[in-house]
């Protein structure tokens, strides 16, 4: 039978493949009767994945935890790679930023089978009784706030909206979902491509998107840093009047808002993503009242309200 987390010897191997890394260690010794250890499986390279990351090897170091983490770099069988890298080891539990939802059912039974729990960043699944727990981002709430903001500023008037989504399969197929089920009819999702997260695929997207669409009159980028290289993209064009709305809440996409170049931004803070998935695993591990499902605060951010927007990453 497995002892309890705070019970349990962290057993630490040398670091196998590529992928895994050792991150930041908490003050508590190796071996110590009331050590954690978690291993944390992040999701891509993205800016929000870095601040992930810092928030998680920051709160851990705060709890006196010990903790591994890998990239699986958006690849669902790196992924599960990684997860079986850190069952080898032995840790109290996963944290897991999937690439994919659908890969999860695989990597949760995978973590079952071997007695280990799971905490999730971002999203949930549908029994929470197969976690720990999970810091969940409304992801369709967050595509829902933009849409809601072109609603506002298009009033009655018809327009043309382009979506430059990110990887499919994950996030970015909720965020797309919410966007498109919160617009209003008089809104027309003209095109709809994948930037992949990546700031030189959602140039060459939204080059060909303005091209093919010049009357277009709003654009949803799934993340701040390929919202730069379209609205890039789009001045280049000379489309400067297309106005668009991203996602994150970084000091960059602030102050893009401020300056116009993005009209609204959804903060949904990775500090607070990270901190909080830290914070409320070692809680429950320890068996003490905590949230099992934790919903991170969101703020459409506009330039009336940017001085309430939380910080986006550790320092």
């Amino acid at each position: 039978m497995r002892l309890s987390a705070r019970s349990r010897h962290a057993l630490f191997a040398t670091v196998a493949g590529s992928t895994l890394v050792l991150g930041g260690c908490g003050d508590s010794e190796a071996g110590s009767s009331d050590s954690v250890s978690l291993g944390f499986v992040n999701g891509g390279d993205t800016n929000f994945h870095s601040c992930l990351l810092k928030a998680v090897e920051g709160q851990a170091k705060t709890e006196g935890a010990k903790v591994y983490t890998a990239n699986s770099h958006q690849n669902a069988g790196t992924e599960l790679s990684n997860i079986e890298d850190m069952i080898s080891r032995d840790v109290s539990a996963l944290i897991v930023q999937t690439v994919n939802v659908d890969a999860l059912k695989g990597d949760i039974a995978k973590a079952k089978a071997s007695g280990i729990p799971i905490y999730l960043t971002s999203v949930s699944t549908g029994d929470a009784n197969d976690i720990l727990g999970a810091a969940v981002v409304d992801l369709k709430k967050v595509g829902g706030l933009d849409a809601g903001w072109i609603a506002q500023d298009a009033g009655p008037k018809e327009v043309r909206v382009g979506i430059v989504a990110g990887a499919p399969g994950a996030a970015s197929d909720l965020l797309v979902g919410g966007f498109e089920a919160g617009l209003p009819a008089t809104a027309k999702v003209v095109a709809n491509q994948p930037g992949m997260f990546n700031p030189a695929k959602a140039q060459d997207v939204a080059e060909n998107m303005i091209q093919a669409h010049p009357d277009l009159d709003y654009a949803f980028v799934a993340n701040e840093e390929m919202a730069f290289a379209v609205r890039k993209a789009f001045d280049a064009a000379g489309a400067e009047d297309v106005k668009i709305v991203t996602v994150n809440g970084t000091e960059e996409g602030l102050a893009a808002v401020k300056s116009g170049d993005f009209s609204a931004t959804v903060a949904n803070s990775a500090k607070t993503i990270g901190e909080t998935a830290v914070k409320n695993a070692v809680g429950l591990l320890d068996k003490q009242k905590v949230d099992k499902i934790a919903n991170i605060p969101l703020l459409l951010v506009t330039e009336d309200n940017l001085s309430e927007a939380p910080q986006y990453c550790p320092k």
